[in-house]
């Protein structure tokens, strides 16, 4: 059996810190998701999971990198692939497009979540 690595996971607030830092944000959902609404960040790498084995050599080794989808275990999966491939700096955004939502921050398109517009993080951790 392979070697396992933990992944770490950051929420949304830290995500936006890290691609404000230059991150790249790889969003593993299939391509009807991505058609309603998108992450409105700089940076974005669409690779679907579907995909995801086929196309990783896609995503930079050089940056740092967040792997996210619409609930986050997609996304885990994904980072943790990655890991175990070699890639060091890849973290997994806990909770994915719908706490991203309900935080405020940008999107485009259409979403069916009402904002909160509250920080997820706080002095104990991520949310």
């Amino acid at each position: 059996m392979e070697t396992q690595s933990l992944v770490k996971e950051i929420c949304p607030t830290s995500t936006q810190k890290w691609v404000k830092d230059g991150a790249v944000l790889v969003d593993v959902r299939e391509k009807d998701e991505v058609e309603k609404s998108t992450f409105d960040v700089p940076n974005i790498l669409y690779i679907p999971l579907s995909e995801f084995e086929d196309r990783f050599s896609e995503i930079p080794r050089n940056k740092n990198v967040v792997v996210v989808c619409q609930n986050g275990g997609r996304s885990l999966r994904a980072a943790g692939f990655l890991v175990n491939h070699g890639y060091e700096n890849v973290v997994n955004m806990q909770h994915g497009m719908n706490r991203w939502v309900e935080r405020g921050f940008p999107v485009k398109g259409i979403v069916n979540i009402s904002p909160k517009n509250t920080s997820c993080c706080s002095s104990s951790g991520c949310c």
